[in-house]
């Protein structure tokens, strides 16, 4: 019993030392893995952003082509199978299909499947071309013109033998809805990321100068920041809707879309900055700093914004699903992203079509997505924001 109490105290004093010298990185780690939800959204999260960061490699066909199937339009979604009554199979399979027009449904076409034919999936199928990490953008003017692609192949991940398969069903046009909500999530994420880049960087400059000064400088930049704060969203998209001219590519509209969320989203998270900034600008650790001679964006940079660490990461966070669905409403609406680019909320605009409501529910599947996405982003910046604060523990 001795050497089990020794032993169980050994254990005790490591990991209190362990504790007291690990790094802030180490801690807000520890904190956030014992959170069970915010750990089981940051997993959905990195699968999800793995499809869309894989997704013309995981796509069976090319999202962009309309009639990409023609016998296939309106189709409901496949799930391969391994039986049926007609045996067992190693090889997934799924069934041949026949279109025609049914007097029962007011002669609205009808897909059949031929339970008698089956078409085997096979995998690492080779089809359209496609570019991994590709960069392309053509800016009006040619003040910014990318075309880079680290990887070019057209092997994708699975098909089948003697037709197509489409696991989320197909849309009117017969274009896949599987591989046209992998990439609309990759569009969707892509934007966000622009955007949110943007406005972080807005705000960590006009509200760390603003925080830090005070004074007359503080008063010029709150009155730029209220004045953006106050324009409306919706009539301001509407507006530069109109002014986008039709002869834009998708890759302009899209970059475009993401300066403009990122120039109308810093103002939030850049008061907050400020808030603090004033607060802790006359703390006697900046006093010493400024004593030995650092700078003032020293100051801010290496002393101010870290303690308010666990302030920015949850704003980040929440500033992701407020990206991605600035972008879905815009597209909804139709001023934002349209085809031949994929993105959520170019997806959901046909959702709202009775016609849809009544016949073709599988065009609710990116939907789903989105809703998971956005969720997955509030569960991590929750569980992240509760990990980097130092007093989370003795709240409650």
């Amino acid at each position: 019993m001795l050497w089990r109490r020794k032993a169980t105290a050994g254990v005790d004093q490591a990991a209190k030392e362990a504790y007291f010298t690990a790094s802030q990185g180490q801690l807000i780690w520890s904190r956030f893995s014992s959170n069970r939800t915010a750990m089981i959204a940051a997993w959905a999260l990195v699968l999800m952003i793995f499809m869309g960061l894989f997704a013309p490699f995981l796509s069976p066909y090319d999202p962009t082509i309309a009639g990409r199937d023609e016998q296939y339009e309106n189709g409901p979604p496949q799930i391969p199978k391994f039986w049926d009554e007609n045996g067992f199979s190693w090889r997934p399979f799924i069934y041949a299909t026949e279109r025609e027009r049914s007097m029962a449904t007011n002669f609205r076409w009808v897909i059949t499947e031929n339970r008698d034919e089956r078409l085997y999936m096979q995998f690492f199928t080779r089809d359209w071309d496609y570019k991994l990490f590709h960069l392309d953008y053509d800016l009006p003017g040619k003040a910014f013109d990318v075309d880079f692609a680290l990887i070019s192949s057209d092997i994708h991940l699975f098909g089948v033998q003697g037709g197509q398969i489409h696991l989320f069903g197909t849309d009117a046009s017969g274009k896949d809805i599987f591989s046209r909500t992998l990439h609309a999530i990759w569009t969707s994420l892509a934007v966000g990321t622009l955007g949110v880049f943007i406005s972080f960087v807005l705000a960590l400059i006009i509200g760390g100068v603003a925080g830090y000064f005070g004074g007359w400088i503080d008063s010029v930049l709150q009155m730029i920041t209220d004045a953006i704060r106050t324009v409306p969203s919706i009539p301001l998209f509407m507006a530069l809707a109109a002014f986008m001219p039709d002869t834009w590519s998708s890759e302009t509209r899209f970059f475009f879309i993401s300066i403009i969320l990122g120039l109308i989203g810093w103002p939030t998270l850049a008061r907050r900055i400020r808030t603090h900034l004033l607060t802790e600008r006359t703390q006697e650790y900046v006093l010493a700093a400024e004593l030995s001679g650092a700078k003032p964006g020293h100051i801010i940079r290496r002393h101010l914004l870290p303690s308010f660490t666990s302030y920015i990461i949850v704003d980040l966070m929440i500033s992701f699903p407020y990206m991605v669905r600035s972008e879905t409403a815009l597209s909804f609406i139709g001023l934002g992203l349209k085809d031949p680019v994929n993105s959520l909320g170019a997806l959901m605009q046909n959702v709202s079509k009775a016609d849809v409501l009544l016949n073709y529910q599988w065009y609710f599947i990116p939907v789903i997505f989105f809703i998971a996405l956005v969720l997955a982003f509030v569960f991590v910046g929750d569980g992240l924001r509760d990990a980097a604060d130092p007093y989370s523990d003795t709240k409650k």
